[in-house]
């Protein structure tokens, strides 16, 4: 059986989750990787990734979705030849993790495809969500598919599966030090250390990809993006002050970190799991808030929620309920 596993390359979310995803699938046959978008900070090791540029989302220097630089820095003529070329026959299963490429080549080939992804759980009546007919046109269209399953914080329906955890999370030792890990990556540093230079009795070490070398200013030290020194500082951290993406605050849930998340305004997804984190007690606002940070760091609230290792058993589940086992 011939697989292809097809991902969104905005973000680091995507790439996380199919690290442990694609050595499951690499058991079921001969497997094939592919991402469009071009905001990750990280690779798939071990894996030929073929890649085009697609579609990605793009932000400005106040954490917004920027829909000017979104139509400026994306080629739609490219995009579309890419799914007109795209050898989307050679497949006998294909898995897609928010792909536009692959999900439109098949549709206009009228060949299945499941959708295995965070946004797909926004898909599902139960899921927390907010308001906004542009946000659920982008996430029913942007790549459809024929089934779907997805992750989210809590199983709120039977499609929708506990978020993955990486191993090289699983097996972290992890402590308490005295500083907190940031990762913000829509906003600028100059912004971050604003803020956080004002926030009493609180250390920070806040990871950029607008940093090109490390630097310290105040009790705000700033790292480029490395995945490794990111991971050990997640391990030691007191707390982590990030976007409402989804992976990495299912990680420091799963750390027992002090969560604290910033949704991208505009950015429908993330407006949506702060809802959910909203649900679960995780604390949050709108934008870089001083007051509600320093209050968050003065208190000493942690979130627990078990999420066991079931990355297997959900690869099991598609390939029977699909007939592919």
């Amino acid at each position: 059986m011939k697989i292809l596993y097809a991902l969104q390359g905005t973000g680091n979310g995507h790439l996380t989750r199919a690290q442990k995803i694609l050595p499951i699938l690499e058991n079921y046959g001969e497997l094939d990787v592919f991402m469009s978008g071009s905001n990750t900070q990280l690779k798939l090791d071990n894996y030929d990734v073929k890649q085009r540029k697609g579609l990605s989302l793009f932000y400005n220097e106040l954490g917004e979705v920027s829909y000017k630089k979104m139509i400026k820095q994306n080629s739609f003529k490219s995009f579309l030849n890419d799914v007109n070329c795209f050898p989307i026959d050679d497949y006998d299963l294909i898995i897609n993790d928010f792909e536009p490429i692959t999900a439109y080549s098949a549709k206009k080939k009228k060949k299945k495809i499941i959708g295995l992804s965070h946004q797909a759980s926004l898909l599902f009546e139960e899921t927390p969500k907010v308001k906004n007919k542009i946000g659920e046109k982008i996430i029913k269209y942007y790549a459809p598919t024929t089934t779907h399953y997805g992750f989210h914080f809590d199983t709120y329906n039977d499609s929708i599966f506990l978020p993955i955890i990486r191993d090289k999370i699983r097996v972290l030792d992890a402590k308490q030090e005295e500083f907190y890990l940031v990762y913000l990556p829509s906003f600028h540093p100059v912004e971050i250390i604003v803020c956080l230079s004002s926030v009493k009795e609180s250390n920070w070490k806040v990871f950029s990809p607008f940093a090109k070398t490390q630097s310290k200013q105040f009790n705000v030290e700033i790292f480029p993006v490395d995945e490794h020194l990111f991971t050990k500082k997640l391990a030691n951290c007191k707390g982590v002050l990030c976007g409402a993406g989804f992976e990495l605050p299912a990680e420091a849930i799963y750390l027992e970190k002090k969560l604290f998340v910033i949704p991208i305004q505009g950015q429908y997804e993330q407006m949506c799991n702060c809802e959910a984190l909203k649900n679960i007690g995780v604390d949050y606002s709108n934008d870089l808030n001083r007051d509600k940070i320093q209050k968050w760091v003065d208190s000493s609230k942690v979130i627990r929620k078990n999420f066991p290792d079931q990355t297997e058993e959900i690869i099991s589940q598609l390939m029977i309920r699909h007939n592919m086992g």
